[in-house]
């Protein structure tokens, strides 16, 4: 039981500090430039808006953590083996969750950001430097298009680059640290609480 309660509360702590992480980086998602109008006027990128970083690596990733940090302290046996069920299925919410996140990290950062850009019918909102076949294969390869394009808000390439990255990178460890804790917990629920306890008794003569 040691070894698996040691590993349960690394992983709940060290999923704390990532989950601020998730959620800091998707709450300046929605918030280019620091200012609130872009989001009340609906002109941020679409990922962002779905604030996986939020609810997925953020909340729901704490709640695990905070199960893991407890179940650490569980003894008796029955309590033990019980806890370790409950773990596995904590560890499964924050495995998708996590997940998630890194999907629509990866995604925005594919897709570009919503901006103010120069179309042919004039200022227009949208995604100008989204990925298409008859077009350039994007523009995380070509730095030029980083300030050329978007005109509002500004800097909002080089922001959700550096966010999307910093969540997206985040959200994946975390996926990994709860699949690891997936096997850790299985481990405690197969082997028992007298997992790490076994010792090899003196031989009297």
């Amino acid at each position: 039981m040691m070894c698996v309660s040691r590993c349960l509360r690394c992983v709940g702590v060290s999923l704390v500090p990532m989950a601020i992480i998730c959620m800091l980086s998707n709450i300046l998602l929605l918030l280019p430039e620091l200012k609130l109008h872009f989001l009340l006027e609906g002109h941020v990128t679409r990922e962002a808006t779905w604030a996986t970083g939020l609810w997925g690596s953020g909340i729901l990733v704490l709640l695990g953590a905070r199960a893991f940090i407890q179940s650490s302290r569980t003894r008796g046996c029955c309590a033990f083996r019980s806890q370790m069920l409950c773990q596995s299925l904590y560890s499964c919410i924050g495995l998708l969750a996590a997940s998630s996140c890194t999907l629509v990290s990866a995604t925005g950062l594919s897709q570009g950001p919503l901006c103010l850009y120069n179309a042919s019918s004039g200022l227009t909102w949208g995604v100008p430097l989204q990925p298409l076949p008859d077009r350039h294969s994007g523009y995380l390869y070509n730095h030029t298009l980083w300030s050329g394009v978007c005109m509002a808000p500004h800097s909002v390439v080089q922001w959700n680059v550096v966010l999307f990255s910093i969540m997206g990178i985040t959200s994946a460890m975390q996926a990994l640290l709860c699949g690891l804790n997936i096997l850790n917990s299985g481990l405690g629920l197969i082997l028992g609480q007298g997992f790490g306890h076994n010792k090899v008794a003196p031989v009297s003569v």
